[in-house]
């Protein structure tokens, strides 16, 4: 008679000590039940005690999650239509909420990403989506973080990943680009252009107060010519020598 209720003791033991000892990881914790009534305490981690049949525990991972939100159809403020999707990351920071204020704080965190990257996106211009990134992504941050803060969740960041421009967008900002480019390549030839012409004065200006000086560049021009071994050399000669030349002839 001993013998079976022996057997039974420890048949429940073995189907029970499953049921009643629970291990949990550094980053989980679990939010138990107990007839339907929520406890006071998270549990976790380590190994802990559960009532049998009594207790139900629900694991929730206090890891950083990295959402990234499907690509959203956006208008901007300038008319502009435009695919755009986003990162957020996101950790729970009060378990007990994320399980009892929300359904699903995953899918709920997901639905309201999306709403809000709409929103945001839709008050600023296309130039403004392109080059202040960052920024928007601060903004959406913060008002993710104000309204997931009731379910327990702790926005970390929002990234906006990629901006798919409609194909003729794109070819309107390449020749926007490109005229931009011209437009800096004429004023940089117009600097040079003015700074050379301002350099041929000055150097002008310095010939013609001292007429030696021309003499010296007429016997620099004559090493270059003959440097380039033409067979014919035409050496210009001052107007003024000649007829100095000649009048001290005539004169002898």
């Amino acid at each position: 008679m001993g013998t079976p209720l022996l057997i039974f003791g420890i048949a429940v033991i073995i189907i029970l000590l499953p049921m009643s000892v629970k291990v949990l990881p550094q980053y989980e914790r679990g939010v138990v039940f107990r007839l339907g009534r929520l406890q006071d305490k998270d549990y976790g981690p380590g190994i802990f005690l559960l009532v049998p049949f009594a207790d139900k525990m629900v694991r929730v991972s206090l890891r950083t999650i990295v959402h990234d939100v499907p690509p959203q159809d956006v208008i901007t403020r300038d008319n502009v239509s435009v695919k755009v999707n986003a990162v957020v990351y996101f950790r729970v920071f009060e378990p007990q909420k994320a399980i009892v204020e929300v359904e699903n704080f995953h899918y709920a965190t997901s639905q309201l990403a999306q709403t809000t990257l709409r929103a945001v996106l839709g008050g600023v211009d296309l130039d403004q989506l392109l080059s202040e990134r960052e920024q928007l992504g601060h903004k959406m941050q913060e008002i993710l973080d104000r309204q997931t803060d009731p379910w327990g969740i702790k926005i970390s960041a929002v990234e906006l990943k990629h901006v798919d421009l409609p194909e003729e967008m794109r070819r309107a900002m390449a020749r926007q680009a490109e005229a931009e480019r011209e437009k800096r390549a004429k004023i940089i030839h117009a600097q040079g252009e003015l700074k050379s012409a301002a350099g041929l004065l000055e150097a002008a200006q310095t010939l013609a107060e001292n007429p030696l000086t021309i003499q010296l560049r007429y016997l620099q021009t004559l090493g270059d010519i003959a440097a380039e071994q033409n067979s014919t050399i035409v050496f210009p000669v001052p107007v003024d020598l000649l007829g100095k030349l000649f009048g001290r002839n005539g004169s002898s």
